[in-house]
């Protein structure tokens, strides 16, 4: 039965760590029904991820990192088991408060940056922020302050074609940061990019979880960025290793 849940008040933070997890996921799985036939994606999923932490998922092409990626943001619901965000249980909860939760609470950052081709950067971090009721002054004041941040202070009025693929994906980031999310999650954000580019995205992914103290979930192929991150969870055959 799906009930209304309110969105918690985020835990207080004490160093690095809360003393609960921001994420924690318990034996939770995902199945699809195709033509009648029953798909197991994702199998007995079970981990934590804090606050101030960076997470790597890693594993071959169709072991569900996506699918599992789609649960952590609200975009989908587990088959079973449970999925703790925020101390919110949100499998018990019904669209209105998941969309609220989600647009507050997670940040996406894509591997195609997914932007508005006809709108100047500045428009596109500004997005969520519209769809927030955000006021205008602060929307154009916010998303500012954001691109200067990852460095486009001099691209504000740039349209995607005109910038380079680093850029648009700084854009994107700044995008996902605009309402200051207690989730961050990035898939395969480094996948169209050069290594110079690479870096500097991590470096901002890093800086989010040290710094805002957010939580980031990186999804990747690529074993250098899952280097940097603090732990590594492996999906095989839709289980966690």
């Amino acid at each position: 039965m799906s009930v209304d849940v309110p969105v918690p008040v985020p835990v207080a933070v004490s160093g690095r760590r809360t003393s609960a997890p921001l994420l924690r996921v318990e034996r939770l799985t995902r199945h699809f029904e195709v033509s009648g036939t029953r798909i197991d994606v994702l199998l007995d999923c079970t981990f934590d991820v804090h606050r101030g932490e960076v997470v790597a998922i890693i594993g071959q092409s169709g072991s569900g990192k996506s699918t599992l990626l789609n649960v952590l943001g609200l975009l989908d619901t587990p088959s079973s088991g449970s999925y703790t965000f925020d101390a919110v249980d949100t499998t018990v909860l019904r669209e209105g408060p998941r969309s609220r939760l989600r647009g507050e609470g997670v940040g996406f950052v894509f591997q195609q940056f997914h932007l508005l081709e006809r709108r100047s950067a500045l428009a596109n971090v500004a997005v969520p922020m519209v769809l927030g009721g955000v006021p205008a002054l602060r929307r154009r004041s916010r998303a500012k302050e954001l691109l200067e941040s990852v460095g486009l202070g001099h691209r504000l009025n740039s349209q995607p074609h005109q910038l380079s693929g680093g850029e648009q994906q700084r854009v994107a980031l700044a995008r996902a940061l605009s309402r200051e999310p207690a989730l961050i999650l990035a898939d395969e954000p480094t996948g169209a990019l050069d290594a110079a580019s690479s870096t500097m995205i991590m470096d901002q992914l890093i800086e989010q979880a040290r710094v805002r103290d957010s939580a980031v979930v990186v999804v990747t192929h690529d074993p250098k960025i899952a280097d940097r991150a603090d732990r590594v969870v492996e999906l095989v055959e839709g289980r966690t290793r």
